[in-house]
C-alpha cells in the first residue's frame, strides 16, 4: 500500500534517532565489527577478543569502552577478569 500523506508514518524521537545513529557508526570500524562477530558466539573476555580480533588486549579494551558507551555490549567483572557479552541479540543482525 502507497502512503500519499504522513499519515500512518512513525518516525524515531530525536534521541532514539541519535542513538541509532551511533550505534550504526560504531559497525564502521573492522575490529569494532570482529569484536561484535565474537561475542555473537557467546560472552568472553578481552584476552580471547583480543586474540580473535587479531589485536591487543588494550586497543580491544578501547574498542569495548566505545561499544558500551553506545549500548552495544554490556560487561560483568568476576575477579580480576571482565567478561562482555552483547546488550541484545539483535545487535549480532546488523553484523550478519
Amino acid at each position: 500500500m502507497a502512503h500519499t500523506g504522513i499519515d500512518g508514518f512513525s518516525m524515531p524521537s530525536g534521541e532514539a534517532a541519535r542513538r541509532a545513529a551511533e550505534a550504526l557508526r560504531m559497525l564502521g570500524d573492522p575490529t569494532r565489527l570482529k569484536v561484535l562477530w565474537a561475542l555473537m558466539q557467546g560472552e568472553t573476555s578481552v584476552a580471547c577478543l583480543a586474540e580473535l580480533a587479531g589485536t591487543s588486549p588494550t586497543a580491544v579494551s578501547q574498542h569495548l569502552s566505545k561499544l558500551r558507551l553506545a549500548g552495544l555490549v554490556t560487561n560483568r567483572r568476576e575477579g580480576t577478569f571482565v567478561y562482555y557479552q552483547l546488550a541484545d541479540p539483535h545487535v549480532g543482525a546488523c553484523c550478519a
